[in-house]
């Protein structure tokens, strides 16, 4: 597949450059974002969620939020995040309180005291009759090249950075367990009306080696994306400013009037071969432009420790034991 002759960057920064705060800039990246899944690929059977166009409503909505945040600052708490499923998650709930369609976030399902059998992610207005079950996922994987191939570009090739995920193991979770959570007995009596329909809203970045950009089946064709590379091959990317993206940053493409922390290739290589001696995490890096008064994201990529595709080779070996 050919790469785009617009990165997603471009078209982010052209439609919401000007949002100043980060919690709003991730709002509008996951509600405007592309789907990470084809909803139409007859392969998921219809049960896939997407939000579609960004209404002009929402666009004044977003923008007078970033001129005055408290409503979202007040919804996501004075606790300091730091999982980033669970800080999507909230902002999620935030956008769909404020379209007065949630009726339940993080409604946990007990069979007994100890015995949890499944969360509602999102419980959502559907009619005076039923409401909608939303099963909601950001996620991040890397196409392991040499699994591709020899998997025929399959889901399970799509692996998360510490290869302890999959999307293939993801989805046939949320699909054999998740979405059927509200045919379970314990859950209706929680349930303040049936489920008319459970589909699933997956968001997130795919990363791929040397730039390449497989079709795959299932996944939608104007996904965001992204490199990866091994630590030693740094000297291939392109771009003369990086930074380490914290965790939290990682929706939407960065923009900042300032950033201190911006590294030379050379400081981004000693910075990474110090981590990997003690940690195998893989780092997501942005490539960045500075220009007067703001500094924005041009790509994205992980740099993984110089074993991974080793380790990512061991795990396939794993997987394919009987």
């Amino acid at each position: 597949m050919e790469a785009p002759a617009e990165s997603y960057q471009e078209r982010f920064h052209r439609r919401w450059g000007h949002l100043r705060r980060a919690r709003v800039r991730a709002l509008a990246w996951l509600l405007d974002a592309p789907d990470l899944l084809d909803a139409s690929d007859p392969v998921w059977a219809g049960r896939i969620a997407t939000l579609g166009p960004v209404t002009p409503d929402t666009v004044a909505w977003l923008n007078r939020l970033d001129f005055d945040p408290a409503p979202l600052d007040e919804a996501l708490g004075a606790k300091v995040h730091t999982r980033l499923g669970l800080y999507a998650e909230k902002l999620m709930a935030f956008y769909f309180a404020q379209q007065g369609r949630l009726v339940a976030h993080g409604l946990q399902v007990r069979a007994s005291p100890n015995d949890t059998v499944g969360e509602f992610d999102f419980l959502l207005e559907d009619g005076p009759d039923a409401v909608e079950h939303i099963e909601f996922a950001t996620k991040f994987y890397l196409l392991d090249g040499e699994g591709g191939q020899q998997q025929d570009w399959q889901l399970s090739a799509l692996v998360g950075p510490n290869l302890a995920d999959s999307l293939g193991l993801k989805m046939r979770k949320v699909f054999e367990r998740q979405l059927s959570l509200g045919g379970h007995p314990a859950a209706q009596a929680l349930l303040p009306r049936p489920v008319s329909k459970a589909k699933a809203l997956v968001k997130g970045w795919l990363f791929y080696p040397s730039g390449s950009w497989p079709e795959m089946r299932g996944i939608a064709a104007g996904h965001c994306r992204g490199f990866w590379c091994a630590l030693d091959e740094i000297d291939t990317l392109a771009g003369d400013e990086f930074l380490m993206l914290p965790r939290l940053q990682w929706l939407a493409p960065f923009k900042a009037q300032s950033a201190t922390w911006m590294m030379s290739r050379a400081q981004l290589h000693a910075e990474l071969s110090a981590q990997f001696e003690t940690s195998s995490t893989p780092v997501l890096v942005s490539s960045v432009r500075y220009q007067p008064g703001k500094i924005e994201e041009i790509e994205r990529g992980f740099i993984v420790p110089n074993d991974w595709r080793e380790r990512a080779a061991a795990r396939r070996m794993v997987k394919a034991v009987p």
